[in-house]
């Protein structure tokens, strides 16, 4: 009699850990997202010889601001999503020279296919929204 009740438990006991195994990846982890998201259209709207405050109002409050030099602004952006492993980072540099901005330096952005899987109002070529039917006046 205790043979098979040995049996019985060994049987639970190599499910339950098969159980625990599938289920390890059936864990939800959440987007991880630090930084400011810049779209390429904001990063253009930035002209030499806009003041602090309009790029700020632009762009937002850039990520870093280096203590030893203040006339540069750092925007960086990180994502990573889910179980994925792929790493999508950015970072624009805003330099200015007399509170002015000086340059505008890309120093990584993602590829324009993939920004349009991330943001489908970033695609030029789309066209633009129909107008609304106007109704027939009454007699």
């Amino acid at each position: 009699m205790a043979l098979p009740l040995r049996r019985l438990q060994m049987a639970l006991v190599t499910l339950a850990l098969g159980a625990l195994l599938t289920c390890g990846g059936c864990v939800y982890r959440i987007n991880i997202q630090q930084g400011n998201f810049l779209k390429p259209e904001d990063i253009d709207r930035v002209q030499t010889g806009m003041t602090r405050s309009q790029v700020r109002f632009l762009l937002g409050t850039p990520m870093v601001r280096d203590s030893f030099d203040t006339d540069r602004w750092d925007y960086y952006y990180y994502l990573v999503k889910g179980h994925s492993r792929h790493k999508e980072t950015r970072h624009v540099v805003v330099q200015f020279s007399n509170d002015k901005v000086a340059r505008v330096e890309r120093l990584k952005m993602p590829a324009a296919s993939a920004l349009q899987a991330i943001v489908p109002s970033a695609t030029p070529d789309l066209p633009p929204p129909a107008e609304p039917a106007k109704p027939n006046p009454a007699p």
